[in-house]
């Protein structure tokens, strides 16, 4: 089978995604190794650090939204059908929504025990629910379901490339690849 060439994207872009990338390997690591947050838990140690890389990725992804905005991706290979062009386009704004949503969850959830969320002590940023606020206790706890739904939907982001790599045989996955 031929290999179809598609354009790359942006070295920016590229920058954007895989920079994404790491902070949710860190961000999920120190998810699992910081401990349980209980009613007297304080934001120390790993929870400070977890607080402050959400802020970040909260950061990253409005960051990335302007650039993806104000420049065009590349075309999609042409073979695709319109109803993978579909599933795509609505998996990759999933994506967007998750990234946004996620931490924001977390971040309200915090206000709400009234712990203060800054990037890495630099930057206060402002509460997004008031102390013992019902609503951010609630966003807390589908903080933590929606860390599943995110891992399941980047885990099918990670096979379609793998498909567009080893099965379609085309350069969606290269055209993201740093150095293309």
């Amino acid at each position: 089978m031929q290999t179809i060439k598609t354009s790359t994207y942006s070295t920016p872009a590229k920058t954007f995604h895989w920079l994404t990338v790491l902070l949710l390997v860190i961000q999920y690591s120190i998810g699992w190794l910081m401990p349980d947050v209980h009613r007297d838990t304080q934001p120390i140690g790993l929870i400070s650090w977890h607080l402050s890389i959400g802020a970040l990725i909260v950061l990253l992804v409005l960051l990335r939204l302007s650039w993806r905005w104000t420049h065009p991706t590349p075309p999609e290979p042409q073979m695709l059908s319109p109803r993978l062009k579909r599933i795509a386009r609505v998996t990759h704004w999933l994506l967007y929504f998750l990234l946004l949503a996620f931490p924001l969850m977390g971040w309200a959830n915090a206000s709400s025990r009234g712990w203060p969320v800054s990037l890495f002590g630099v930057l206060p940023l402002p509460p997004l629910s008031s102390k013992g606020a019902q609503l951010g206790h609630t966003l807390g706890d589908m903080h933590q379901l929606f860390a599943w739904v995110l891992i399941a939907v980047v885990a099918l982001h990670v096979a379609a490339a793998l498909y567009h790599h080893f099965i379609v045989k085309d350069d969606t996955l290269r055209r993201m690849l740093p150095g293309n």
